[in-house]
């Protein structure tokens, strides 16, 4: 099937429109959650936008795009539950680390005993 190229110039035109507001994202210095979004959101366009049209997808029968879509979205589902464990995971530690250096050691003091340091010739 032949699609008329001003749809294809018309999407280059939103992709070179996206890349210059993920551009002035950073020209105006934008910190935080707001930059990263921001980032984030122009990049998720930018690639639909690359998929739907430049790869076809957009004329592309229903169980060819869920079968297309489906596993990289499953994906991301699970590497962001890794991610969350793996955050537990590291602020128990480092509590836990936290709560070992608080205690009093068994001599006494909380101190380490000083040992009389080496002579080197």
């Amino acid at each position: 099937m032949q699609h008329p190229i001003k749809i294809y110039l018309w999407i280059w035109l939103l992709l070179f429109v996206f890349s210059t507001f993920s551009y002035l994202v950073d020209f105006f210095r934008l910190q935080g959650y707001l930059r990263w979004t921001l980032i984030i959101i122009f990049m998720l366009l930018k690639a639909g936008f690359i998929v739907a049209i430049f790869m076809h997808m957009a004329w592309e029968r229903l169980a060819l795009k869920l079968a297309i879509l489906v596993p990289p979205l499953a994906l991301l589902v699970l590497v962001g539950l890794m991610a969350i464990e793996g955050d537990y995971t590291f602020v128990t530690r480092l509590q836990s680390f936290v709560h070992e250096v608080q205690k009093p050691s068994a001599h006494g003091g909380g101190h380490a005993a000083e040992e009389p340091a080496a002579e080197h010739p």
